[in-house]
C-alpha cells in the first residue's frame, strides 16, 4: 500500500536530506585531506595543491614515522594506558552499579553513595587540586597518573545502574533460592545481560582514553613518557621543529629529503593515531545505540 505524503512533509525530507548531507562532509572531508595529505609528495603539500586525493602517491611518510623511536614510544605509552584505563574502569563502574542498582530496603546507604557520586558530575576541584593529588601520591610521570584519576567515569557508571535497575528482579531472587551470593549473581546473571550498556561504557572508555592529552602534558614532565596524543599536540603546534629535530639524528633520512616535510608526516601521524578508534567502533557500535537508550531510561 503506497502512503500519499503531503508537499510540507517532502520539503521537509529534501531539507533534512540536505542538512545531513552537509553535515556528513564536514566530519569526513577533513578526514579526507589528512588522508591525502599524508600519501602525496612534499611538493604538491607545499603549494596546497592536494585535496581529498593524493598527488604524487607515496608512502615515504609512513616508512619515515614508523622509523622514528619517539613516535613509537608514544604509542605504547597510549596503548598501555587505555588498557589498563578500560580494564579499571569497567570493574569499578561493575562494582559500584550493582549495589547502586539495589532498592533502600537491600542497600540503606544507597541515597548517601548516590548523591556522593552525582556530586562529583556537578562540581570539580578543579587543576591544582588534581595536579597535587597525583604529585604528592607520587604517581607524576607513570602511567597511572594517567589512569586513576578518572578511574570511575559517573556517567558510564549511571548507565549501567540504571540497566540493571530495569532488569527483572525474578531473575536475581531464582539465582538466591538456588544458592548463589551476590558475586555469583553478579557473574553469571547479571553481566551477561548487560552485554550492549558494557559494550557501550567500553566504548566511551575507550575513547576518552586514547583520545585525552591534555593529562599527558599535566602529569608527564619527560617527554619520552608522553602518551600518543600529548606527543602529536607537541608535533601539530610545531612542525618544523619536529622535522628539523629528527632530520639532525636520523642516520637514513636523506632517502625521505626529497618525499616528506613537515605537514606529511604530521598528517601521516594524525591517521596511524585514528585507526584504533577505526578498528573498535564498528564491532562495538552495533551495541551502541542500544545501550545507550536502555541504560540511560529505567524499563
Amino acid at each position: 500500500m503506497k502512503i500519499k505524503t503531503s508537499a510540507s512533509r517532502k520539503v521537509f525530507m529534501t531539507f533534512n536530506f540536505l542538512i545531513l548531507t552537509m553535515l556528513s562532509l564536514m566530519c569526513v572531508l577533513p578526514f579526507l585531506n589528512v588522508l591525502a595529505i599524508s600519501f602525496s609528495d612534499k611538493i604538491p603539500v607545499t603549494e596546497h595543491r592536494v585535496a581529498f586525493w593524493p598527488v604524487g602517491f607515496n608512502t615515504a611518510a609512513y616508512s619515515f614515522i614508523l622509523s622514528q623511536p619517539a613516535f613509537m614510544r608514544a604509542l605504547v605509552v597510549s596503548v598501555q594506558r587505555t588498557l589498563l584505563g578500560v580494564a579499571v574502569n569497567l570493574i569499578l563502574i561493575i562494582l559500584t552499579a550493582y549495589p547502586l542498582s539495589k532498592s533502600r530496603e537491600e542497600f540503606r546507604a544507597r541515597g548517601f553513595f548516590s548523591w556522593f557520586y552525582v556530586i562529583t558530575i556537578l562540581f570539580s576541584p578543579g587543576l591544582i587540586p588534581a595536579y597535587l593529588v597525583v604529585y604528592y601520591t607520587k604517581l607524576m610521570n607513570t602511567v597511572w597518573a594517567l589512569v586513576l584519576p578518572g578511574a570511575l567515569p559517573v556517567f558510564s557508571m549511571l548507565v549501567v545502574m540504571n540497566y540493571i535497575r530495569g532488569l527483572p528482579k525474578e531473575l536475581e531472587e531464582a539465582a538466591y533460592i538456588d544458592g548463589a551470593n551476590h558475586v555469583q549473581t553478579l557473574w553469571r546473571v547479571i553481566l551477561p545481560l548487560c552485554a550492549p550498556t558494557l559494550a557501550t561504557v567500553t566504548l566511551f572508555s575507550f575513547v576518552g582514553h586514547w583520545n585525552s592529552w591534555y593529562d599527558g602534558m599535566m602529569y608527564m614532565s619527560v617527554v619520552d613518557k608522553y602518551p600518543l596524543q600529548t606527543y602529536l599536540r607537541t608535533v601539530i603546534i610545531n612542525p618544523e621543529s619536529f622535522f628539523r629535530n629528527v632530520t639532525n639524528v636520523s642516520t637514513n633520512i636523506a632517502v625521505y629529503l626529497g618525499l616528506v616535510n613537515a605537514r606529511t608526516t604530521s598528517a601521516a601521524q594524525l591517521f596511524l593515531a585514528m585507526i584504533p578508534i577505526m578498528l573498535v567502533y564498528p564491532f562495538l557500535q552495533k551495541y551502541f545505540t542500544t545501550g545507550l537508550v536502555l541504560g540511560s531510561v529505567k524499563g
